[in-house]
């Protein structure tokens, strides 16, 4: 029987790991569990990442790099506030459907308990304001949008915005709730094209 590498084996721990914290939550990701998801032994969890929350943060980033991957394709063609809201929905939808939604939500609900973990969630926060920010600058750049709400604020706002319907998504199963708030936005989106206009002498 062959022996698998320590990089085949971290694979298969982070595999395991985002396969228990998506189906029992942080209170069921033992070691223990983990290991047997992985088919490995239970104390390399720890001789791989020192701790459980490190494999589980282990975890988060595999998928948080995956879904940038994905959401980078998603907006590349944004350039107006309409595009703007359906690349959030297709954004929203694409993580509630691949699971990272619950992987964020899990572990920043098990910060509230442990705050070790507050500057690990917060840190991997970041990439994630820069990635809106990026986007909302090749969206209103110039116009007077931007100037009454710089990029920056309005990515903290996204941002925060995201991680409130994550976690509601838990109380609205069927997302009816979350759907009427997007249709909402859909609504609203073409009257901003006024402030979404450049203004004389700016530049794109």
């Amino acid at each position: 029987m062959a022996v698998d590498s320590a990089a085949q084996t971290k694979d298969r721990l982070i595999t395991g790991a985002s396969h228990v914290l998506r189906t029992a939550g942080y209170g069921g990701a033992s070691a223990r569990v983990i290991a047997k998801a992985a088919e490995v032994n239970s104390a390399l969890v720890f001789y791989h990442f020192g701790s459980v929350d490190q494999l589980l943060l282990a975890a988060l980033d595999r998928s948080s790099a995956e879904r940038m991957a994905l959401h980078r394709v998603t907006v590349e063609s944004v350039r107006t506030v309409e595009d703007l809201v359906e690349a959030a929905e297709q954004i929203y939808h694409d993580d509630v459907e691949g699971g990272h939604i619950t992987l964020f939500t899990e572990l920043v609900a098990a910060a509230l308990a442990k705050p070790e973990l507050r500057a690990a969630l917060t840190e991997r926060a970041e990439p994630w304001a820069d990635f809106v920010e990026e986007t909302l600058n090749r969206v209103l750049a110039g116009s007077a949008l931007a100037r009454l709400m710089p990029p920056r604020d309005l990515a903290n706002a996204a941002i925060t915005f995201y991680l409130g319907a994550n976690l509601f998504t838990v109380l609205d199963p069927d997302r009816s709730r979350i759907q009427s708030l997007f249709s909402m936005v859909r609504r609203v989106a073409p009257r901003a094209k006024l402030l979404t206009m450049r203004l004389p002498g700016r530049r794109r």
